[in-house]
């Protein structure tokens, strides 16, 4: 007969400590706010709002997790402040985000991930030649910029390679400013138009990110590198985003190059949304209506409405480049 088994004969085992955890959590009153700048392994460099010029080397609260930081977000600090090598503060809070530019893993997968967040400004990269342009890349980085309403700015580079010329045409009703560069170029009117704002660069390898980073931070030294002759691709130079000062209260966050820009997460009818003169042909759209159909409102436009036209096309383009794979 077996032995009859009760709650007096099992084993308890005294908790490993008898003290309640707390469930208030530190307020950090005297944390301090930061931008990230840069991330790498876990490290998170920081520069604080009083003073940009004192660098931060933090780690995140575990409460935070690990994906909930970003470069350009804004993050209150706790710990050793000063900057000095070897010290180490805590990113208690992350700030809500103004702006995110976000792309998804692939067409198929609405998954998105946060690529930079903050700016306000989107500028796309781009070079006349070597590599060359692909419209598709652009237009799917315009849609991510439209979706959070960013300003739009297309900086072609290496025009003493080749014209500018059919890039300007196709992308001059598309975006805020155009903006045609070498490397012997002033650039004045790029640093006027960055100046005052947060401007994310995303382009190709090898379009000349790093080099254009260069030239307008000289101190930052960004590596650059050359594109292969045979595949006509550039090789990675920037290996992550990294955000720099150019003046007081004026950001450039380079990003390393891109092959992809999955944009499944972006709603079509925000690219509508961004031809406001388009707006009383759509209205007679179905709901459903990808601006290809018969029965689209896009086709009242007549021929002798060449603008109109030219800006319909460009829509159906856009969303052409949401649904096709590049």
């Amino acid at each position: 007969m077996r032995n009859r088994i009760d709650e007096e004969s099992v084993r308890v085992r005294p908790a490993r400590s008898s003290r309640p955890r707390s469930k208030d959590r530190p307020s950090h009153q005297s944390a301090q706010r930061a931008m990230v700048t840069t991330i790498d392994r876990g490290r998170y460099t920081c520069a604080l709002d009083s003073d940009p010029k004192i660098v931060i080397t933090a780690i995140t609260a575990r409460e935070l997790g690990k994906a909930a930081v970003v470069v350009g977000d804004q993050v209150d600090l706790v710990g050793d402040l000063s900057g000095a090598e070897g010290s180490l503060a805590r990113i208690v809070r992350v700030m809500d985000r103004k702006k995110s530019l976000r792309r998804s893993a692939d067409d198929s997968d609405s998954s998105e991930r946060v690529l930079v967040a903050n700016a306000d400004q989107l500028a796309i990269v781009v070079a006349a030649t070597q590599p060359e342009p692909q419209p598709r890349l652009i237009d799917r980085c315009l849609i991510a910029g439209w979706h959070e309403n960013m300003k739009l700015i297309l900086i072609i580079t290496k025009i003493d390679l080749a014209s500018p010329v059919d890039l300007v045409n196709s992308y001059q009703d598309l975006v805020s400013q155009i903006m045609t560069i070498n490397k012997e170029s002033d650039l004045t009117k790029i640093i006027k138009v960055l100046n005052n704002h947060t401007t994310v660069l995303v382009g190709s390898s090898g379009v000349g990110k790093s080099t254009l980073v260069n030239s307008l931070l000289p101190s930052t030294l960004r590596r650059t590198g050359e594109v292969n002759l045979v595949t006509g691709r550039g090789r990675h130079t920037s290996t992550s985003a990294e955000a720099m000062m150019l003046e007081e209260n004026s950001w450039i966050i380079d990003t390393p190059g891109i092959r992809t820009f999955g944009i499944a997460h972006v709603p079509t009818e925000t690219i509508g949304h961004a031809f406001s003169d388009l707006q009383p042909y759509l209205a007679k759209c179905l709901k459903s209506c990808l601006h290809s159909q018969i029965d689209c409102g896009l086709n009242a436009i007549t021929e002798n409405e060449i603008e109109l036209t030219k800006r319909a096309d460009s829509l159906r383009r856009l969303i052409a480049a949401k649904t096709i794979d590049l």
